[in-house]
């Protein structure tokens, strides 16, 4: 509807003429400064992946960073250019360029990151089965491709204290043991501990388990979004398991042994996610994310 829309209905003004007298302010601009950490001047118009605005049209795949970049770019000066890396970023780019994800270290300033494929990472949800309800058993569903993954399966597939499944493709007798049947939000929410382990670059599944009355269980994170995982508390957020996945069901024993423990986490995990569910400031700020882009870079 935005893309077909006449673009005067859409003011960027609307948000941003009063945003220094909210009372939310420091917050916004925190948030800003640390999606776009650019902070010297780089004119893209000697790189080939630049596009105006004007000719930013519906590609043939990855159409969800299309529309979700184009919900704010839609905002700008037409002539204005940019770069926008879709897919899945899991490194630092040359140049500055708009992404959906990028590594979690000090060389991460050329990923400028908005809110992309949001249908698939910021996909809420209502849990209405309390903690003490839920079963014991680490859960799993997902494609187990990635060699951190296979290593967990390898490690824990057949522990009675785990149901892992692998739901991708893959016709080799491996995956065939490992293939589960995928399994819905509400099935895997029926478990206290719910495995989060990354794969490409984040894992998609943690946003809604920290909205939710279970744990997410994972290592620290490597890689982040919009969600900005790099600020996550180890067992404040989340559950922090060691690289090597030695002491998951030490520390799930842990919080089994200690409940009110668990459900502090969880109270501080659905706190989290709350910061993000204020529509009109997410709309300052990802409109702000941009105007500092094209700010350094145009």
């Amino acid at each position: 509807m935005r893309y077909i829309a006449p673009k005067i209905l859409f003011s960027k003004h609307k948000y941003l003429n009063n945003v220094e007298q909210r009372s939310d302010y420091e917050y916004i601009i925190d948030r800003v400064n640390y999606y776009n950490k650019l902070d010297s001047r780089v004119n893209i118009k000697s790189f080939d992946e630049k596009i105006s605005i004007r000719d930013f049209k519906i590609p043939k795949r990855l159409v969800n960073y299309f529309y979700d970049s184009y919900e704010y770019l839609m905002y700008f000066d037409k002539e204005l250019e940019f770069i926008l890396e879709s897919g899945d970023v899991n490194y630092n780019i040359s140049y500055p360029a708009i992404t959906k994800s990028r590594p979690i270290d000090s060389n991460n300033f050329n990923n400028v990151i908005l809110n992309l494929d949001k249908v698939r990472h910021f996909a809420f949800i209502k849990d209405r089965i309390p903690f003490e309800q839920k079963d014991d058993i680490l859960y799993f569903r997902g494609g187990v491709y990635q060699d951190h993954r296979i290593k967990f399966f390898d490690k824990y597939f057949y522990d009675s204290r785990c149901d892992l499944g692998h739901t991708g493709c893959g016709n080799s007798d491996y995956y065939k043991i490992i293939s589960k049947p995928k399994s819905s939000k509400h099935e895997h929410l029926k478990h206290k501990f719910i495995l989060s382990l990354e794969g490409n670059d984040v894992a998609s599944n943690l946003k809604w388990i920290m909205n939710s009355n279970s744990l997410a269980i994972m290592p620290k994170p490597k890689f982040e979004t919009w969600f900005m995982e790099g600020r996550l508390i180890a067992d404040y957020h989340y559950i922090e398991i060691n690289d090597d996945y030695s002491n998951v069901f030490e520390k799930i024993d842990y919080y089994k042994r200690n409940p009110h423990l668990a459900k502090q986490i969880i109270k501080n995990a659905n706190s989290y996610c709350k910061e993000f569910m204020d529509k009109e400031r997410e709309t300052i700020i990802s409109l702000l994310v941009l105007e500092k882009y094209f700010k350094f870079t145009n």
